[in-house]
Formats: structure tokens, C-alpha cells, sequence
């Protein structure tokens, strides 16, 4: 369960991140075929592109931690090892999300560009190219959370945990198009606190790398447990 939810905090921490949140009006706009000034016009925005949009960053997201699960499974005969790595390379990333470090080939972008079109598959494919080609800030986050993955048991619980990352990615994505108009009013007021919402993003990022270097995760997860029974109805 505290796999989950930090999955989920940080998806919702990479939709709030630098090149994320800015840019979601546009790729509302872009999916819908509308321009801004038509969307806030409009009283009621069709959904249905934006839902799948989401569809097609998710099926890669999960494709990936599914990857990442399987690559650790190969490799569970070390898995010492491979918890260490894990929580090293955690501890790494957070730590450049946070600005400690430089990892100069996580600062750069590259932008899939694609034809729009009425088919029904289009906003999937752009879902799916933004889950690819958007590297600079949920790259450090999302790749955290693959390093997570490849530490389960089992195929179905890193496919589980990259649909909760997904998840708390969508949500607010379809929120923010379903209330554009409030959307553009929080997103010009909240871009000033966007590094300092990365800094903690980060900071909770270094604290799941030390727990999983320290073999101190699932202990924080029975601690939980203790504390709130009702969880386990979610397990």
C-alpha cells in the first residue's frame, strides 16, 4: 500500500511538475481541435479525447513498469543487490529533482510531433508520444518509480504499481480539461510554487530510496498498518 500511494503522489507530482503544467492547456486545446478562447467559451467540453489521451500515456507507463518488473524478476537471484542498486539510484534521481545534483542528460526534451486527425485512435497515439517524448521532468520522477517496479515479485504488482503513477497523472489532466476555465486561473497563480512543489516531490523521492536501501520499506509498511487497520481492506 505505501508503494501505491507513493506511486500515485508521484504522478500527481509530475503532473504539477516545470514542463508538464504549463503545458496542459495546450495539449487540451490540441486533443479537442479548439483553440483556449473556445474552450472557455464552451459550457460543456467533450471528455471523451482527453480520457483517451490519458489511455495512451498510460498503456506506455505500464508497458514500462511491466518491462521493469520482469528485468528484476531475471535478476531476483541477486536480489541484495539489486535492492541496494535500486535505492542508490532513487536517492540519485531525487536528488537531481531536488537541484543537489546535475544530471545533465535528464535536462533536455524532445517533442514527438503529430498530424491531428478525427480518427478515434488519434488522441491515444498522442497520449503515447507524450509519454515518450516529454523526458526533462518526469523523467527523474517516473524513472524512480520504474527502479521501484523492478524490485516486486511479481509481474502483475509492478503493472499495478505503474497504473497508480498513471492514475494520479490523469486524474487532474482530465479535471484540468473538464474545468479549463478554473484550470487556467490556478495554473497562472500556483507556476511560482512549481519548483518548491519539485523540491518535495524530490525530498519524498530521497526518503523512498533510503527506505528501500535500508530494507526499512516494508517495516514503514506494517507501521501503517498499525497505525490505520483500515488499509488492509486495499491490500
Amino acid at each position: 500500500m505505501i508503494e501505491l500511494i507513493i506511486a500515485f503522489g508521484a504522478g500527481l507530482i509530475s503532473f504539477l511538475s516545470p514542463c508538464v503544467l504549463p503545458l496542459i492547456p495546450g495539449y487540451i486545446s490540441y486533443i479537442s481541435g479548439s483553440s483556449i478562447g473556445e474552450l472557455v467559451d464552451k459550457k460543456n467540453i467533450n471528455l471523451f479525447p482527453i480520457i483517451l489521451f490519458t489511455v495512451g500515456f498510460s498503456l506506455v507507463f505500464i508497458t514500462f513498469g511491466a518491462a521493469s518488473t520482469f528485468l528484476g524478476q531475471i535478476f531476483l537471484e541477486n536480489s541484495y543487490e539489486l535492492r541496494i542498486a535500486a535505492g542508490l539510484v532513487i536517492i540519485i534521481l531525487s536528488l537531481h529533482i531536488i537541484g543537489i545534483i546535475n544530471l545533465k542528460f535528464l535536462n533536455y526534451e524532445k517533442r514527438i510531433q503529430t498530424n491531428i486527425n478525427k480518427s478515434v485512435f488519434s488522441p491515444i497515439l498522442i497520449g503515447m508520444a507524450f509519454a515518450f517524448g516529454w523526458t526533462p521532468c518526469i523523467g527523474p520522477i517516473l524513472g524512480s518509480i520504474l527502479v521501484l517496479a523492478a524490485t516486486e515479485e511479481s509481474l502483475s504488482q509492478g503493472i499495478l504499481l505503474l497504473s497508480f503513477y498513471s492514475i494520479g497523472l490523469a486524474i487532474p489532466f482530465i479535471l484540468s480539461g473538464y474545468l479549463i476555465q478554473r484550470f487556467l486561473i490556478f495554473s497562472k497563480n500556483f507556476r511560482k510554487n512549481i519548483n518548491l512543489v519539485s523540491k518535495i516531490g524530490g525530498i519524498i523521492l530521497l526518503i523512498t530510496g533510503i527506505l528501500i536501501l535500508t530494507n526499512q520499506l516494508q517495516a514503514l509498511g506494517y507501521y501503517l498498518l498499525n497505525i490505520f487497520p483500515f488499509l488492509q481492506n486495499f491490500g
